[in-house]
């Protein structure tokens, strides 16, 4: 299955899991994944969240940011994958002067 992210409409979403400005994704969704390439412009922040029965994987195409995970902030560069295992806590924040574009991947665990 191919998913050309150039033929999907992007959404913007104000806030999102409170946080800052907006988080501008392409999304593609089954049954058992969520497959998005988001994209924050600078300042703008995914506010933190846990995953609960999901998990996510983030890696970075293109700029650089941080990553609040489990009460540590680490920072985060294109070419770098952040992990955030089920039950745990992270937001994603772009905190450069360049806009911030990741591929997001988050499944959903206990289904068949």
């Amino acid at each position: 299955m191919i998913i050309d992210f150039t033929k999907l409409e992007e959404q913007e979403l104000k806030n999102f899991k409170g946080g800052e400005k907006s988080y501008c994704m392409k999304a593609f969704e089954d049954d058992i994944n969520k497959i998005m390439l988001g994209r924050l412009v600078p300042g703008a922040t995914i506010g933190v969240h846990t995953h609960i029965g999901t998990s996510e994987i983030i890696f970075i195409v293109k700029g650089e940011g941080k990553v609040y995970y489990d009460g540590k902030y680490e920072s985060v560069k294109q070419g770098q994958c952040h992990y955030c295992p089920m039950d745990h806590d992270h937001s994603l924040i772009n905190d450069s002067a360049e806009e911030l574009l990741f591929y997001a991947v988050v499944p959903k665990h206990g289904t068949n």
